[in-house]
C-alpha cells in the first residue's frame, strides 16, 4: 500500500506543465539508471532512496524556505531508445506536490532492463530540459547510473552536438560492478561550471548519496550565486 494518500487533482498537477510559474529558482532533471546491472534489489534500494530523500526534513526546508520553488522531472533510462518519464515538469512549491510527486515514483512499475546508453540518457535529459520552464535561471541534469556507456552515442559525440549550453549535468555513480565507473563519469559525463560526481561503493548506499546530491544542488544556487551558470561553447 502507498505511504502517501493524496487527492486525486494532486497526482494531475504532476502531469501538467510547470511553465505557467511566476518564478523558479532552479529547473533539476532527475535521470535513474534501471539497465541489466540494477537488479530487483538495487531497484527497490534507489526507490527508497529517492521517496526518503523528498520526505527528508533538510529536503523539504530548501524546497519550501526560498520564494522561487524548484521544477523537477524525474527519468528512467537503460538502452539508446530506452527512456521512461516518470513524472513530467512540476513546482514544488508545497508539501503536497512533493509527496505527490514521492507517490508518482513509488507506485511507478519498472519497464525496462537493457543495455547502458548513457549518451542517449544524456540526451533525453538535454531535450527535457529545453522544455522546462522559461523562468528557471539555473538548469541541472542529475545521471544516475552504475556502468559506462555500452550502447549507443558515447558522451564526447553527444556533447559535440551542442545544446547544453547553461545546462550543469552532475552524477550519482554506483561502483558496485564496476570500478572503474567512478573515473569514466567524471572524465566523460560531468559538464558545466561546478559539476560534481556523488559515489556510492554499492546500491545499498544509494540512499546516503542521493540525499548529499541533492542538498548539495538545492542549496548551491542559494549561496550568493546570483549570476546564471556561464555559457558553454
Amino acid at each position: 500500500m502507498s505511504r502517501f494518500r493524496l487527492p486525486f487533482i494532486a497526482l494531475l498537477a504532476l502531469g501538467l506543465s510547470a511553465s505557467s510559474a511566476s518564478a523558479c529558482r532552479l529547473a533539476l532533471a532527475l535521470g535513474f539508471d534501471v539497465s541489466r546491472s540494477v537488479d530487483g534489489a538495487d531497484y527497490r534500494n534507489q526507490t527508497d532512496g529517492i521517496i526518503a530523500a523528498l520526505a527528508n526534513p533538510t529536503v523539504r526546508d530548501l524546497l519550501l524556505r526560498p520564494e522561487q520553488p524548484v521544477a523537477v522531472a524525474v527519468y528512467e533510462w537503460a538502452g539508446q531508445y530506452r527512456q521512461t518519464l516518470l513524472a513530467d515538469w512540476v513546482l514544488l512549491d508545497s508539501l503536497g506536490t512533493i509527496d505527490a510527486l514521492a507517490q508518482r515514483i513509488e507506485t511507478h512499475h519498472r519497464v525496462d532492463n537493457s543495455l547502458t546508453a548513457v549518451g542517449s540518457a544524456l540526451v533525453y535529459g538535454r531535450d527535457l530540459l529545453h522544455r522546462a520552464p522559461q523562468d528557471c535561471p539555473w538548469h541541472t541534469l542529475d545521471l544516475a547510473g552504475d556502468g559506462q556507456n555500452n550502447d549507443g552515442y558515447e558522451p564526447a559525440r553527444v556533447y559535440a552536438e551542442g545544446g547544453f549550453d547553461g545546462i550543469v549535468v552532475n552524477g550519482l555513480v554506483i561502483g558496485e560492478h564496476d570500478p572503474e565507473v567512478r573515473a569514466w563519469y567524471e572524465r566523460h559525463v560531468l559538464h558545466g561550471p561546478g559539476a560534481f560526481a556523488e559515489y556510492a561503493v554499492t546500491h545499498a548506499e544509494f540512499a546516503d548519496a542521493f540525499l548529499r546530491k541533492l542538498i548539495r544542488e538545492l542549496t548551491e544556487p542559494m549561496l550568493g550565486m546570483t549570476e546564471v551558470p556561464a555559457t558553454q561553447g
